[in-house]
């Protein structure tokens, strides 16, 4: 009888070989090669392929895209407007985020006016139930508690749901395939079925995935490739928000947030998230600032704090939260340069208020401010907002969209924004426009520094 041959599948491309290598020839990343036993074999014939019916493109005649809302308006938003029949949405975030409680909420809502299947792999009954009353949920929807994939696709069949919510895709399991549940392998191959299931049936499909400690989808990367939207919940453990994120999605924009608060009767739909990331205190100490960060198409308006302090170790310290710190690096480099700043010998930290994360450019000139009053020990008055993306040469250059977050400060009250020069002739301003916030327009650096401070 022939010996079967282990393979080693990579956990970030799918690439196969017969032996283990350090680095993976498809994607060259390092120790991501683990060890998976062959398929057991049920003793069929190999089936011979039938051709399948195709038509010409101008044929096919053209289909209304059929969505439907979940009842969670933060969640549609994401979503690109709601559900669409026949999608494979996939919902990662790390332990104990919401990623249950909020697909649970889903449900309820959905089960207003569609059959709603939840099919849970890490929960008994008794445990969903008590989630259920936790969160006051009186809505019926059909429930059970199953880890083997075969016995999901027939209830799955006898139910025949319009929405399918599977929690969690690792622990589903072929039973024709060596390797515990949550296996490369396993992983894989339940995905595929669950997708040709949504397909074939139009049935749209929630499943959780688990993320690794880098942050990253558990499993192989194409896993997020089989899929039509990868989403992404967010938040800090200490913090109550929670960030919904669309890193992929075929059926829309992956632009939008939704933003949630972790309360005991579960996930609350924030409509106005701005106050949550900005300190009530208007009256900002040295070192705040407040910048208007576009998330789509919802401006936030966020507090960058820095804080510059004299250092006795031969290197500084340097430190972000929030913000990427090459980014950081980059804005003090251009201070040094073009301003006459110098943080020689100094430590720095910088912390967006909230543990939200910012990653557009547009905070650089906020982000600029900051450092630069802190380390004067000057603070920018309370009532100013600062957006402007700063190039290498100490130019502050144009941002998207400066219309929506003019709008957005002065919604809230705030009385000055300083901006770019090169965004002026798109505002094209009347004299009564905008006549509660003083516009300020800047070209360059050292331009906003003296600006930003007079008075001062």
């Amino acid at each position: 009888m022939a010996r079967k041959i282990s393979l080693f599948c990579c956990t970030d491309c799918g690439y196969e070989t017969q032996k283990w290598l350090g680095r993976c020839p498809g994607c060259e990343a390092w120790n991501t090669l683990v060890e998976e036993k062959p398929a057991l074999s049920r003793g069929k014939p190999a089936r011979k392929g039938s051709p399948v019916e195709s038509s010409s493109i101008e044929e096919i005649p053209a289909a209304a895209e059929e969505r439907f809302k979940t009842g969670v308006n933060e969640f549609d938003r994401v979503l690109g407007g709601g559900m669409v029949a026949g999608s494979v949405v996939l919902l990662g975030g790390d332990p104990g985020i919401g990623k249950s409680t909020i697909l649970l909420q889903a449900a309820a809502r959905l089960a207003g006016g569609r059959n709603v299947f939840y099919a849970s792999g890490e929960e008994s009954l008794h445990q969903v139930k008590m989630r259920s009353d936790r969160l006051n949920i009186r809505e019926s929807f059909r429930v059970a508690a199953v880890t083997d994939l075969d016995g999901l696709l027939e209830t799955a069949a006898e139910v025949k749901p319009a929405v399918l919510i599977v929690d969690s895709v690792q622990s589903i399991y072929r039973s024709d395939l060596d390797g515990v549940p949550g296996s490369v392998r396993q992983v894989r191959e339940v995905t595929g079925e669950l997708v040709r299931l949504a397909k074939d049936k139009n049935i749209a499909v929630f499943l959780v995935g688990h993320v690794t400690k880098e942050g990253t989808m558990a499993g192989p990367r194409l896993l997020e490739h089989m899929v039509d939207c990868v989403l992404y919940l967010e938040g800090d453990r200490y913090q109550s928000f929670r960030v919904l994120r669309g890193v992929k999605n075929r059926y829309g924009s992956t632009n939008e947030i939704g933003v949630f608060l972790m309360e005991e009767e579960g996930l609350i739909e924030v409509d106005n998230p701005s106050h949550l990331f900005m300190t009530g205190n208007r009256e900002q100490a040295p070192g705040a600032v407040v910048t208007a960060s576009m998330e789509g198409t919802r401006p936030l308006l966020v507090e960058i704090q820095s804080l510059v302090a004299p250092t006795s170790y031969p290197s500084p310290r340097r430190t972000s939260t929030g913000i990427d710190l090459n980014r950081v690096a980059l804005v003090m480099a251009v201070l040094e340069k073009h301003a006459g700043i110098s943080f020689f010998n100094l430590d720095t930290f910088v912390n967006v208020v909230g543990g939200v994360r910012l990653y557009e450019p547009a905070a650089d000139l906020a982000l600029a401010l900051s450092l630069a009053s802190s380390l004067k020990g000057k603070s920018l008055s309370g009532d100013t907002v600062a957006v402007g993306e700063v190039g290498l040469t100490g130019e502050i250059r144009p941002v998207s969209r400066i219309r929506q977050r003019i709008n957005e400060a002065e919604k809230l009250g705030f009385k000055r924004l300083i901006y770019p020069e090169a965004n002026r002739s798109e505002l094209k301003l009347s004299k009564n426009q905008h006549k509660g916030l003083q516009l300020i327009s800047v070209d360059n650096i050292r331009e906003a520094i003296g600006v930003a401070f007079v008075g001062k």
